[in-house]
C-alpha cells in the first residue's frame, strides 16, 4: 500500500506540475482544485473576468483525468441546460426522468462559472448535489460521481438567501490581474499554451487512492494545533461556523496526503487559510496565524501553501526580487531605456497598490527609495 501511495502522489504531483506550467500567478489555483478533490470538497474562486480562472480549471481537470462538466450561468439558464432533459418519452407516460448523459450529474470534476446567477430551481438542486452527492429531480434519483465543483464569480454574493449556497464551497482563493512587473512571463506563458505539448495526466483511480490516504489519515496529534489556530482566529474577530471548522480537517488531511505523508502535522495547517470566508478576513489570518504557519510546506502544492503561509510577504518578496533584477540590468540605449523606465513604473505602481507607505516592509521601503530616484533621475534627463 505504502509503495502504491507515493507512486499515485508522484503521479498527481507530476501532472500538477504541467498543469499550472503557463498560468502566470494561477499556480495556487491549480493547486487548489487538486487539494479540493482530494478532500472530496469544492472550491469557489473570487476574480475579475478574463482572469484566467477557466483556463485553470479545465487544464487542472485534464490533469486529473475522469468526465469533465463544464458551463457559465446567467439569470435565463434553465435546469435542463445543467442537469439534462427531461425524457419526453417517459413524460407521456406520467413519469418526470431526466437524461444525464454528458451533463453535471455524471460529471467527476466540474465548472460552474457565474455560479450565483443560477436560478433558485437550479441552485436548490445544487445544494444537495454539492453536499450529498445526490441528484434529484421529478422521478430520478441518482449518486454522482463529482469529486470536486469549482464555481466562480466576480464576487461573493450580498443576498443573505445565497449563504447557504455560498458556504458549500469549503475552500475560497481570490484572484487579481497580473501586475505590471510580471506581464512578459504572462505574454510567455500565454503563448506557451498554444503548443501542442502533450501535458503528464495523472487518473482518478491515482487521485482516489491519494484521497483514501487522506480519509484514513490519523489527524490526532495534529488536533490542538488546529484547535489552537482556531481559537487565534477567534480572538481576532474571524469566526468559523462549526460545519467549516470540522470540514477543514480534510483539506489538511489531503494536503498531507498530497505531500506524501500519511499522518498530517503542523506543516499542513496552511489549508486553514483557504477556508476562511472573505479576502479581507484571509490576509487577517494570515498575519494573526502567522507564527504557526511558519513551518507550512508542501512540495505537491507550493504556490498553496506559499500564498497561504506568506501572503503579503511572499508577494513583497517576489516584488523586491523582480525590482532589484530591473535595477541591474538598466540599458543604455535611449529606447531600451524607454521600454525599462515603463517595467520599473509598474514595479513601483505595485507596490504603491499593494502596500500602505506605513506598512511597507523593510526590503520594500529601500527599493521604493531607490525606484523612485531613478526614477526622477531618468526622467530629468529625458526632459
Amino acid at each position: 500500500m505504502s509503495g502504491t501511495f507515493e507512486v499515485a502522489a508522484a503521479t498527481v504531483r507530476d501532472a500538477l506540475t504541467d498543469a499550472g506550467r503557463g498560468l502566470v500567478e494561477r499556480e495556487a489555483m491549480v493547486e487548489l482544485v487538486a487539494l479540493s478533490a482530494v478532500a472530496g470538497e469544492h472550491l469557489l474562486v473570487i476574480g475579475p473576468p478574463g482572469t484566467a480562472k477557466s483556463e485553470a480549471v479545465r487544464r487542472t481537470a485534464r490533469a486529473l483525468g475522469g468526465s469533465y462538466f463544464e458551463y457559465l450561468l446567467g439569470r435565463f439558464t434553465e435546469p435542463s441546460e445543467i442537469f439534462g432533459p427531461v425524457d419526453l418519452r417517459k413524460l407521456r407516460e406520467g413519469v418526470v426522468e431526466t437524461q444525464t448523459s454528458g451533463m453535471l450529474p455524471e460529471a467527476e470534476v466540474a465548472f460552474l462559472d457565474e455560479v450565483f446567477l443560477g436560478s433558485t430551481a437550479i441552485l436548490n438542486t445544487l445544494l444537495g448535489l454539492l453536499n450529498e452527492r445526490t441528484f434529484r429531480r421529478g422521478h430520478t434519483r441518482m449518486q454522482v460521481p463529482l469529486r470536486i465543483c469549482v464555481g466562480a464569480s466576480n464576487g461573493l454574493p450580498e443576498d443573505d438567501a445565497l449563504a447557504a449556497f455560498s458556504d458549500r464551497f469549503l475552500a475560497r482563493i481570490f484572484v487579481e490581474p497580473v501586475p505590471d512587473s510580471r506581464l512578459e512571463e504572462l505574454l510567455t506563458g500565454g503563448a506557451s499554451l498554444w503548443t501542442d505539448a502533450v501535458p503528464r495526466v495523472a487518473s482518478l483511480a491515482a487521485l482516489d487512492v491519494v484521497a483514501g490516504v487522506a480519509r484514513g489519515a490519523d489527524l490526532g496529534p495534529v488536533r490542538p494545533h488546529l484547535a489552537q489556530a482556531l481559537r487565534t482566529l477567534r480572538s481576532a474577530g474571524i469566526a468559523l461556523s462549526d460545519r467549516r471548522a470540522v470540514k477543514v480537517q480534510r483539506l489538511v488531511a489531503a494536503a498531507a496526503a498530497l505531500a506524501g505523508r500519511a499522518t498530517p502535522g503542523v506543516a499542513d495547517l496552511w489549508p486553514l487559510v483557504y477556508a476562511v470566508p472573505t479576502k479581507e478576513s484571509q490576509a487577517l489570518a494570515r498575519e494573526v496565524l502567522r507564527d504557526v504557519l511558519s513551518a507550512s510546506e508542501n512540495p505537491a502544492l507550493p504556490a498553496a501553501a506559499l500564498e497561504a503561509s506568506a501572503g503579503p510577504l511572499a508577494r513583497a518578496q517576489r516584488i523586491a526580487q523582480a525590482g532589484q533584477a530591473l535595477l541591474e540590468a538598466r540599458p543604455e540605449d535611449p529606447e531600451g531605456l524607454a521600454a525599462w523606465r515603463l517595467k520599473l513604473e509598474g514595479v513601483a505602481r505595485e507596490m504603491d497598490a499593494g502596500f500602505a507607505p506605513e506598512a511597507l516592509p523593510d526590503a520594500l521601503r529601500a527599493l521604493r527609495g531607490e525606484v523612485a530616484a531613478v526614477l526622477g533621475d531618468v526622467g530629468a534627463r529625458a526632459a
